[in-house]
């Protein structure tokens, strides 16, 4: 069994064959999305996060709608860039979101990608320390953002407040029980899982990753999972850890479905570069007859190895093309496999 959640990036464009000319048709179809996604029985729904670029930015307020209108379906992101949040103002906007929707929050973060603009982050006023690289910020706001989310007081009362204190010192609130072991990191190379394990956070691992030895892509990403399960083990971690994996699939069970993606699917894996200094591989997507798709992920060595599979979605095409796409799968694909 594994979860099937869906991934969406949140796309919009006044172009005539989009749904989703506006950001308000974005928003407004994610939270119908969700809703539709709940009803077929997906277990997740995922939103990415970009700024600076017409697609999904402010993942809070999405994701309290979303839980205030559906009510089993996980919600989560796929992933904030650390290096644009305050983490203290981030875990208030969590534990709210996380409180609307009843403990659903899966809340992916990340040290950051590269953006539309140069250091987008210096715009929302964050600079690295002396000695610092981005990345290093990223990642140290992460931790500060884990160490609040646990709910222990830092903050020192004021002796003459508005309204009266509990006793000691303050933490942020809402404080929302367990979110801290919901929170799940991405990760582009093997190092950043292993450090991600060690502080005792989830993985994410997209359809890229650096190449860090040549092999086909599904290969070094299982290698990096159980580089991650193996640091979790030896870090000592009382609770399981969860790994999710994404991939852009599509059965092709009608005309529309090979109209769209009849010429999507990819061979082979390819290369690029996503930092200037570091070779990325890029898995292949998929795009079949269902006999076919079943066959060639059955040779997917991370989707074995993952409890988790986001399944990217061409939001820009509507809701209900979308919940046809995730049916198909659930339909006519995950049975095979052995993932419902």
């Amino acid at each position: 069994m594994k979860k099937i959640g869906f991934l969406s990036f949140g796309h919009w464009s006044d172009h005539p064959a989009y749904q989703t000319r506006t950001a308000a048709d974005t928003l407004l179809q994610s939270i119908d999305l969700a809703v539709a996604a709940e009803e077929i029985g997906v277990d997740g729904a995922y939103f990415r996060v970009h700024h600076f670029a017409r697609q999904l930015a402010s993942p809070f307020p999405l994701l309290s709608a979303v839980g205030a209108k559906t009510h089993k379906i996980e919600i989560g992101t796929g992933v904030i860039d650390m290096r644009y949040e305050n983490p203290l103002y981030m875990v208030e906007d969590a534990g709210a979101a996380d409180l609307i929707s009843e403990g659903r929050l899966q809340l992916g973060i990340s040290r950051g990608s590269p953006e539309q603009v140069i250091d987008g982050w210096r715009y929302f006023g964050y600079e690295p320390a002396e000695g610092e690289t981005d990345a290093d910020m990223g990642r140290k706001k992460a931790l500060e953002f884990l160490d609040r989310l646990s709910g222990k007081g830092f903050a020192e009362p004021n002796p003459y407040p508005m309204f009266p204190n509990p006793p000691g010192l303050l933490r942020l609130e809402p404080h929302s029980e367990g979110l801290r072991e919901r929170i799940w990191w991405g990760a582009a190379s093997n190092a950043t899982a292993v450090w991600a394990a060690e502080n005792g956070m989830h993985l994410q691992s997209s359809t890229l990753k650096f190449d860090e030895n040549g092999k086909p892509f599904h290969i070094q990403q299982a290698e990096q999972i159980r580089m991650y399960k193996e640091a979790w083990k030896n870090a000592g971690h009382q609770r399981e850890p969860r790994v999710s994996v994404s991939r852009s699939i599509f059965a092709l069970v009608n005309d529309q479905d090979r109209f769209y993606f009849g010429q999507q699917g990819k061979t082979a894996d390819s290369f690029g570069y996503i930092e200037s200094d570091k070779r990325a591989i890029f898995g292949k997507s998929y795009a079949a007859e269902p006999d076919k798709l079943i066959k060639e992920l059955a040779e997917d060595e991370a989707i074995k190895e993952a409890d988790t599979l986001l399944l990217t979605i061409p939001n820009t095409l509507g809701v209900d093309y979308n919940i046809h796409v995730l049916s198909a799968i659930l339909e006519h694909v995950a049975p095979a496999l052995g993932w419902r």
